[in-house]
C-alpha cells in the first residue's frame, strides 16, 4: 500500500529542516575551526560585556569652538567608520561640546582603533616633491649626518607666485631645507593642522615616504563613494572613486594638469590625518569623475583605504584624548535576570500548552526548543558575519518573541479544533486546518516583520538590538510553521492515539463538542427553538420546572404517566340515547 501523499510531504519538510540546520552548524563549524573568527557562543554588547572607550577631542586650527552640527556630522561620520569595520552595537556620542566618546564592544583591535582615530579631514593634494623618509646625507667622510634645522633668515616666499597647486615655486628655500631636515619618526610640525591653502611637508603613512604636498585642491566631502575591486584588465586590486558635479569638474582640470607631467608631478596625494594615505600617478585624463587608485594593493588593503576615503570627510580634526577598558555598565547580573525572566516566560507558556491542549501542548515545546535551537546558531553566524552583537534590549525580543512563537500554534489548533467540531476526521482536521489558518499566520507575522523593518530603521540605536531579534525570530517562527510544526501534525493524526481521539490527546471530538463521533456514528442532534417566542416559552417552562416543589413534581409525573397510558389503552365511546 502506497504512503499518503501528506506523510511523504510531512518526511520530506522534516528532512528539509534536519538539512537547514546541518548547513548551519556547518557553516559555524568553519568560522570557529578554519577561519578562527566565529565563536559558538553568541557575541555580547557593551552593556553586558564591557568595551573599548576611546574619548575624541575637536582641534580646529584658529582655536574657534566647534559648532553643534559640526560634532553631529562628525559623530555621524565616525558611526560609518565603525560601522564599515563591523563592529556591532557601538555607542557613539558628544559630549563637553568638543568631544565625541566612542565605545565599542569587547577590546577593538588595531585596525578598529586606526579607522576611529585616523579622524582628520580628508584632503586632496598634488605632489610637488618626494623622497626617502631619512633626514640625514652622506658627508665627505662616508658618515650619515642628520641635515641642520632650516636657517630662520632663508627665504620663504614664493617667488614668483605660484599658479596651480602644482606650481614648483611653493617650494621656497626655508621649505626646501625644512624638508630635508624632515623625520617622519620624530615630525617638527603636526600636519593634521596644516592651513589649507600652503604646502605642507608629511609623510606616507607607513613611514616608507616624505613629501612636499601643494595646497589642498579638493576635500573629501566631494567624494560621494569609494568602493574596491579587481580590475579586469590586469586582475589587481584597486579602489574606485565617484566625484559629486563640482570634484568631477576640478578633478578633471588636475588631471588634464598632471597628465604626462614629469614624476613626482604626476602625483595626487589623499591625505587623511596629516599623513598620505596614497600618492598615485595620473595615467590618464579623467573627466568622468570615476578615477582607479592601483598598487600594491591586498583585499583588506584596498577595502580600509575605501573606506577612509568614504567616510574621511570630516569637518572637523580630532585628537584622541584617552582610549581606556570599561566595565559593563549592566553586567552579568542584569543578564542572568533576563535569562531567568525568559525561562519563566516559556515555563509558562509549557504549562499553558499542556492544561489547555494536552499532548498537543508537547508539540508546542518541541516547536520552541527547534525555533531555539536555530535561533541561536544564527546569532553566533550573524555575530562573526556582520558583527552582531546580543544587547539587553535583543534579549528582551528574544523573551518578546516566545509569546509572538506560541500565538502561531494556537491559530493553527484552534482552527483543527474548529474543523473537528464541524463533523471532520482528524486527519481531514489537520489539512483543511493548516490550510485556513496559514493564510491569518502569514498576514500576522508579515505585520511583525514590517514592525521590526521600521523600529531598526526609526528607532535609536539602544533600541536596535530589539528590532533586530525581533524580526529574526518572527522568519524563523514562520520557518518552524512550514517544516516542522505542521508535518509533525500530519504524522501524528495518523497514530493510533491521536487519531482516535484520545481523550489526552487534545483532539477528542468528543469533548470538543463535534457532531461526529466516530466511523458512520453522529451525535443526536439537538433541535433548538425557531422562533423568539418558541425560546422563551422554553426557557419559561425551564424554570417553572426548577420552581416546583417536590410534590408538584411527582404530581406532574404522575399525571404524564397516566396520558402515557391513556395513549396505549383502547378508549369506549358511550353513546345517547336516539
Amino acid at each position: 500500500m502506497a504512503t499518503p501523499t501528506p506523510v511523504r510531504h510531512a518526511w520530506r519538510a522534516l528532512t528539509g529542516l534536519l538539512i537547514v540546520i546541518a548547513v548551519l552548524f556547518g557553516i559555524n563549524a568553519l568560522g570557529v575551526y578554519v577561519f578562527k573568527a566565529s565563536s559558538w557562543t553568541p557575541e555580547l554588547a557593551l552593556d553586558l560585556q564591557g568595551g573599548t572607550q576611546i574619548v575624541l577631542q575637536a582641534q580646529s586650527v584658529d582655536g574657534a569652538a566647534p559648532t553643534t552640527e559640526q560634532m553631529d556630522q562628525a559623530a555621524t561620520i565616525i558611526r560609518q567608520r565603525v560601522d564599515a569595520s563591523g563592529v556591532g552595537e557601538a555607542d557613539i556620542a558628544t559630549q563637553a561640546g568638543n568631544q565625541i566618546v566612542v565605545q565599542i564592544p569587547g577590546e577593538a583591535d588595531e585596525e578598529t582603533r586606526n579607522r576611529i582615530e585616523a579622524s582628520a579631514q580628508l584632503q586632496l593634494r598634488a605632489v610637488l616633491t618626494a623622497s626617502a623618509p631619512t633626514n640625514t646625507y652622506v658627508g665627505d667622510d662616508g658618515e650619515s649626518t642628520p641635515y641642520p634645522t632650516p636657517d630662520p633668515t632663508l627665504p620663504n616666499t614664493p617667488s614668483p607666485e605660484p599658479t596651480d597647486g602644482s606650481d614648483t615655486a611653493w617650494i621656497t628655500p626655508y621649505l626646501q631645507a625644512e624638508f630635508l631636515a624632515y623625520d617622519c619618526a620624530n615630525p617638527n610640525n603636526d600636519p593634521a593642522n596644516a592651513p589649507a591653502d600652503q604646502p605642507l611637508i608629511t609623510c606616507e603613512a607607513d613611514g616608507s615616504a616624505k613629501y612636499i604636498l601643494g595646497p589642498v585642491e579638493l576635500d573629501g566631502s566631494s567624494i560621494d563613494d569609494a568602493t574596491f575591486g579587481i580590475q579586469q584588465n590586469d586582475g589587481r586590486w584597486a579602489v574606485n572613486l565617484r566625484f559629486d558635479d563640482e570634484g568631477t569638474r576640478i578633478f578633471g582640470d588636475i588631471s588634464q594638469r598632471l597628465y604626462g607631467a614629469t614624476p613626482p608631478l604626476n602625483q595626487f596625494a589623499f591625505v587623511l590625518d596629516g599623513l598620505v594615505l596614497t600618492a598615485p600617478a595620473m595615467n590618464q585624463v579623467i573627466l568622468g569623475g570615476d578615477p582607479s587608485i592601483t598598487g600594491n594593493f591586498t583585499q583588506e588593503s584596498a577595502k580600509t583605504l575605501a573606506d577612509q576615503l568614504r567616510y574621511g570627510a570630516l569637518p572637523l580634526s580630532f585628537e584622541v584624548v584617552s582610549s581606556d577598558t570599561i566595565s559593563a555598565t549592566l553586567g552579568s547580573q542584569q543578564l542572568q535576570i533576563g535569562l531567568v525572566a525568559g525561562l519563566i516566560g516559556l515555563a509558562l507558556v509549557a504549562v499553558y500548552s499542556l492544561v489547555v491542549y494536552r499532548a498537543l501542548g508537547f508539540v508546542i515545546i518541541a516547536s520552541l526548543a527547534v525555533m531555539g535551537v536555530i535561533t541561536y546558531i544564527a546569532i553566533c553566524i550573524l555575530a562573526w558575519r556582520i558583527g552582531f552583537r546580543l544587547s539587553l534590549a535583543g534579549v528582551a525580543g528574544l523573551i518578546v518573541s516566545i509569546g509572538f512563537t506560541a500565538d502561531s500554534f494556537i491559530v493553527y489548533f484552534e482552527r483543527i479544533r474548529d474543523e473537528l467540531r464541524d463533523g471532520k476526521s482528524i486527519t481531514g482536521a489537520v489539512e483543511d486546518g493548516w490550510s485556513r489558518a496559514k493564510r491569518t499566520i502569514y498576514i500576522s507575522k508579515s505585520i511583525n516583520v514590517l514592525a521590526a523593518v521600521v523600529l531598526y530603521i526609526l528607532a535609536d540605536a539602544t533600541v536596535k538590538g530589539f528590532a533586530f531579534t525581533l524580526g529574526l525570530t518572527t522568519v524563523i517562527d514562520v520557518l518552524i510553521f512550514i517544516l516542522f510544526t505542521h508535518p509533525v501534525m500530519q504524522l501524528l493524526a495518523r497514530t493510533r492515539f491521536f487519531g482516535e481521539g484520545h481523550p489526552l490527546s487534545g483532539m477528542d471530538p468528543e469533548a470538543l463538542g463535534a457532531v461526529y463521533r466516530g466511523r458512520a456514528q453522529f451525535r443526536s442532534p439537538v433541535v433548538a427553538p425557531k422562533s423568539s417566542a418558541d425560546r422563551r416559552a422554553a426557557r419559561s417552562r425551564g424554570e417553572a420546572a426548577r420552581r416546583q416543589t417536590i410534590a408538584e413534581r411527582k404530581q406532574a409525573e404522575l399525571a404524564a404517566a397516566a396520558a402515557k397510558d391513556a395513549k396505549r389503552t383502547p378508549g369506549t365511546t358511550k353513546g345517547g340515547d336516539d
